[in-house]
């Protein structure tokens, strides 16, 4: 063929681009586990952060977070039964995966839906520090619709069920300087301490409309709002009071109370 016909270059042009679309292909499948890994440890890391078995501001190397993980006691809660479930590996379950799945996904009622999610996974992995019968922190995971994204997070609660521990949010699309604010170490410090439910079981935690007196009634359930994000804010409590109430972790919590989540 001759080199300046028309159809060579075109050919030459179609097997370069073959040839590359083959190399980014097998580079993107080589490199998935090890991105997959990557995106592990990241999230162990903000888990182990909430723990309590790291020291306070202790900078953790990933020797360390793998360390700490396996002290944890992870578990697959059946939401809609509050029961601890053995069918599957807690570690390996893929609750953002199951949502769309129609064996695993559930659909949200509209009228419990303040977290704007529409679906749910029927299992979600916790985690307990210490004892199962007797936890001395449990881990649970959270997420809900945002300003701008989906925020995922975590809540730790102390051994009574309600106190809250810790809380980080590990991944978010919120206004720069403004919504991304939830990532500040220093607010969410102000939820140590807080309540999750009154005296009468309802569930009473909330992001305040200002700055909320330690001293104040308030403080007992409620932190800090953030100026300029209010929008926010809001899914913050939503996403909370979502995954706290009937229709997430409620049914759960009230099981290990009584004993009765199973192991």
């Amino acid at each position: 063929m001759n080199n300046d016909s028309p159809a060579k270059a075109i050919l030459v042009v179609l097997g370069t681009a073959f040839v590359c679309s083959l190399l980014v292909t097998i580079a993107a499948v080589k490199l998935k586990p090890i991105q997959r890994a990557y995106q592990d440890l990241e999230r162990n890391r903000f888990i182990v952060g909430i723990s309590g078995l790291a020291n306070p501001g202790q900078k953790l190397e990933d020797s360390d977070v793998v360390d700490l993980f396996r002290e944890l006691d992870p578990m697959l809660v059946d939401i809609d039964t509050g029961k601890v479930d053995g069918s599957m590996n807690p570690l390996t379950f893929d609750q953002r995966g199951a949502v769309g799945d129609p064996d695993l996904g559930v659909a949200i009622p509209s009228e419990l839906d303040g977290a704007s999610l529409s679906r749910r996974s029927r299992y979600a992995t916790v985690f307990v520090v210490g004892d199962r019968s007797n936890p001395q922190r449990i881990i649970l995971p959270m997420h809900g619709q945002g300003m701008w994204s989906t925020v995922y997070g975590y809540l730790a609660l102390e051994d009574d069920l309600n106190t809250i521990a810790d809380v980080t949010f590990y991944e978010q699309g919120e206004t720069a300087g403004i919504g991304d604010k939830i990532l500040d170490s220093g607010w969410q410090a102000r939820w140590k301490g807080r309540k999750l439910y009154g005296a009468d079981g309802v569930l009473a935690f909330r992001i305040g409309d200002g700055v909320i007196d330690d001293a104040s009634p308030a403080a007992r359930h409620e932190v800090d709002a953030i100026a300029g994000a209010t929008v926010t804010t809001n899914a913050v409590t939503a996403l909370v009071q979502y995954w706290f109430g009937p229709h997430g972790f409620g049914p759960y919590l009230e099981n290990m109370r009584a004993g009765e989540a199973g192991s």
